[in-house]
């Protein structure tokens, strides 16, 4: 026991460690002045450095979105992550020295979008390996140290201090391929499997809850890019704007683990859990609270500017940390989603990014439009747009009763999982059996488990068998029987 408890320490610290390094790192790209002096409009469109950003953070995604189990493994491993991540420094570095508005936008696309979306990913399939008891913790600790790296960094006054995030691609390559190895995770010839007992398909709430989340999430995108693209319309930022944002995202972050308790890591549940006491079922869980603080941060800085009149230094400050810690709710999100939809949660990162950065890229050209006009109302006509596309997401398309929602599903899966390798222990199923029986439990047939697991029918078939002779049933209703009572068991005992 102790020796597993150490286990899990190490691999905690290494994973905090390492998606710290890589959330620094995107926050850096997108919204520090890390590697030169952003340029204010490139060929007539404001901010068109971080547009240039996020496209290539995209493209990323729909690589690792297209990429099958053989070629994501090999995406995501030490002998691609590495060169990736030193080639993100290099470029990093280069964009400080580079005059050509042209070359910029190329560097930093090619040199920091890409690698920063691979490793987005890449973290997203380690962290989805975990518990989401704990892996939501972590996604607040790594914001939470990210955040605070990035603003010792950027606020010493020390010149050239910053240029130091530039190693953060690397550091987290590195820490990654430490956990990978200590997981077994290396890509070899075949793909890594998350969870021996693979997760039930995605139910038709999990499915609806899902697109709800997604919708929501451009929303608050659209609603950072419009922001961003005022911010820098009126004239240069200043200074100390972006250090206070990051200062505000590492008191958000510590406010929200204050939600999970003393021990964030210790097994807390993450969200809501479903209980049939309507008093229980009506209290928020530390995800939902987490949620709604986020979200009234970023409204509170736009009605902060609203009521000024213009786009200040704090409220800027304000919205982004507000979008920032949204952020890290949606990541969570994604990995309980990607856990409920039985995907590797590589693809369910990669799926929610590419929503949430969309719908900046979509706010980025609808503020240089808005901008483009001339008239002395479109930046407070935009940063009321903005705000009611905050409130409007919030309230409408991805709720607090959604959430709750989401909790019952997962509990639901949290059950059949547990059920799962109740069956599986006390029949004594080897790997593959084990595998194979949340499958037949859902009712797939043999064709379709031999298409997932990569293996003939035939041999389907002979595990199949195997599996009743080893539970004592005869058919695959009586299977499916005994699973039900199994379920209902572990239900009453919790």
């Amino acid at each position: 026991m102790e020796n597993e408890a150490l286990s899990r320490a190490q691999r905690a610290r290494l994973s905090i460690g390492g998606f710290a390094s890589c959330l620094g790192f995107v926050f850096a790209a997108l919204f520090l002045d890390s590697f030169g002096a952003q340029s204010r409009a490139a060929f007539g469109f404001v901010r068109a450095d971080l547009a240039s950003v996020l496209l290539f953070m995209l493209l990323a995604f729909s690589c690792v979105r297209a990429a099958g189990p053989e070629r994501r493994a090999s995406l995501f491993s030490a002998r691609t992550l590495i060169p990736l991540s030193v080639a993100a420094a290099a470029g990093a570095l280069m964009l400080r020295v580079a005059i050509d508005p042209l070359c910029r936008l190329v560097l930093g696309g090619v040199c920091v979008g890409l690698p920063a979306g691979v490793l987005l990913c890449a973290w997203g399939r380690l962290l989805g390996d975990e518990p989401i008891e704990r892996s939501v913790p972590m996604v607040f600790i790594s914001a939470a140290l990210g955040a605070a790296v990035g603003f010792a960094f950027d606020a010493v006054p020390v010149r050239n201090a910053n240029a130091l995030l530039a190693l953060l691609p690397l550091a987290s390559a590195l820490l990654y391929r430490a956990l990978a190895r200590r997981l077994g995770a290396e890509a070899g010839p075949e793909a890594p499997e998350a969870d021996p007992a693979a997760p039930a398909p995605e139910s038709e709430e999990a499915s609806a809850l899902s697109v709800r989340i997604i919708a929501g999430t451009s929303i608050y995108g659209f609603a950072a890019g419009l922001v961003e693209a005022f911010r820098y319309g009126a004239g240069e930022p200043a200074f100390a704007a972006p250090a206070l944002m990051l200062l505000l995202l590492v008191v958000y972050c510590l406010a929200a683990l204050q939600l999970f308790g003393d021990h964030p890591l210790a097994g807390v549940r993450a969200i809501l859990p479903a209980r049939e006491d309507d008093a229980k079922a009506k209290e928020g869980g530390p995800l939902d609270g987490a949620y709604r603080l986020a979200v009234l941060l970023m409204a509170a800085g736009l009605l902060l500017t609203l009521a000024l009149d213009e786009l200040n230094d704090l409220g800027e400050a304000v919205v982004l940390a507000g979008f920032l810690a949204v952020l890290a709710v949606l990541a969570s999100l994604f990995l309980v989603m990607g856990r409920l939809g039985g995907r590797e949660a590589a693809g369910a990162f990669a799926r929610g990014f590419t929503a949430l950065f969309a719908g900046e890229v979509v706010g980025l050209v609808a503020g240089n439009a808005l901008e483009g006009l001339g008239f002395a109302s479109m930046e407070a006509t935009g940063l009321a747009l903005a705000g009611i596309a905050v409130l409007y997401g919030f309230l409408f398309l991805f709720t607090e009763r959604d959430l709750r929602a989401l909790s019952i599903v997962v509990e639901d899966v949290d059950v059949f999982d547990a059920a799962c390798a109740r069956i599986a222990a006390d029949a004594g199923l080897s790997k593959r059996e084990t595998e194979i029986l949340p499958l037949a439990l859902r009712g797939r047939t043999s064709e379709r488990m031999a298409s997932e697991l990569f293996i003939t029918k035939n041999t389907v078939d002979t595990h199949l068998r195997r599996i009743y002779a080893k539970c004592g049933v005869h058919s695959r209703q009586e299977l499916i029987d005994l699973g039900e009572r199994t379920e209902a068991a572990v239900r009453g005992a919790k």
